[in-house]
């Protein structure tokens, strides 16, 4: 098994924090209107449907910068555990981060109506209840030169209490298991940063709703390819394909033939591994270390 040097929760993008937000274009976002097919599997039927791709106007872009950086400036070292910051498609939350032990999903709104960001706007709703996180919106103001944050503080506001938030005071010393949502999203961030770090390929989208397939899609050698993701942890080695992967594949096929399963596997570092199972698996607690096993992209 690989050690993650990083939290459990999206470790590479604890990283890259900073680098993301100041050095992002708008011409690196994916911000074409098109869209990419999907399956989702709700309750054991399967749906197929395509997925919007929502555009990320330039405005916005700047918008989004701006409530980026203005939330690191709020760290006492301007660092943030970053889950999503990036204007790749497709958008359930504008932007995402780790505190300590609580997670926080984005939606920017511009409180004069000029401006919209992409994506639902009940996607940041969604991805927080999966991940036992916080919906926020952040409220953002064009003075005209600028863009600025329309509320004092980190200014956020909660989705449900409708009142101001200051993340650093809802982290606690609680250990809070991570959701089957939060470790498939983790294993989708390890395929990701796989192919565009290692194998040096476009990425084109992804996402990490465990009911959707598949999870990445990227620029290839000849066109488009797409990626299946499945994780597990220990004692747990190897995911299992989904049963459905031939219509997976049928359904991508509208705009590549060559698609790849991902199998990723987690454990808790402080496990003690004791192959009798007298002493059970650890569970794998958000923003703790772990051992990673992914063994690369395998033919679909």
């Amino acid at each position: 098994m690989l050690k993650s040097g990083l939290s459990l929760k999206l470790a590479t993008a604890a990283k890259k924090n900073t680098d993301t937000l100041i050095a992002i274009k708008y011409h690196d976002s994916f911000c074409v209107e098109h869209t990419l097919p999907i399956l989702n599997a709700v309750i054991g039927t399967v749906f197929m449907h395509d997925i919007e791709m929502n555009e990320a106007t330039e405005e916005f872009a700047r918008c989004w910068q701006a409530a980026g950086k203005h939330l690191q400036s709020q760290t006492h070292d301007g660092q943030l555990n970053w889950l999503k910051a990036n204007l790749n498609p497709p958008f359930l939350e504008h932007l995402s981060f780790r505190l300590g032990n609580q997670l926080f999903f984005i939606q920017i709104t511009d409180v004069d109506g000029s401006v919209r960001g992409p994506g639902n706007p009940r996607g940041f709703r969604t991805i927080a209840d999966g991940c036992n996180g916080h919906a926020c919106q952040m409220p953002m103001r064009f003075d005209g030169q600028s863009w600025e944050t329309a509320e004092p503080g980190w200014g956020l506001i909660d989705d449900i209490s409708g009142k101001l938030i200051n993340p650093i005071e809802l982290i606690s010393d609680e250990k809070i298991e991570m959701s089957n949502w939060e470790q498939h999203d983790f294993a989708v961030q390890v395929v990701r940063d796989f192919i565009t770090e290692k194998l040096g390929h476009q990425l084109m989208s992804s996402q990490g709703n465990p009911a959707v397939d598949p999870s990445i899609w990227f620029v290839g050698e000849n066109g488009p390819e797409w990626v299946v993701v499945r994780s597990v942890k220990y004692p747990e080695q190897e995911a299992s394909r989904p049963e459905n992967m031939t219509d997976i594949a049928a359904n991508c096929s509208k705009l590549g033939n060559k698609g790849h399963f991902a199998s990723v596997s987690f454990a808790n570092s402080d496990d003690a591994f004791d192959p009798s199972g007298g002493v059970p698996p650890l569970p794998l607690w958000r923003g703790h270390g772990v051992f990673i096993r992914f063994e690369g992209l395998q033919d679909a």
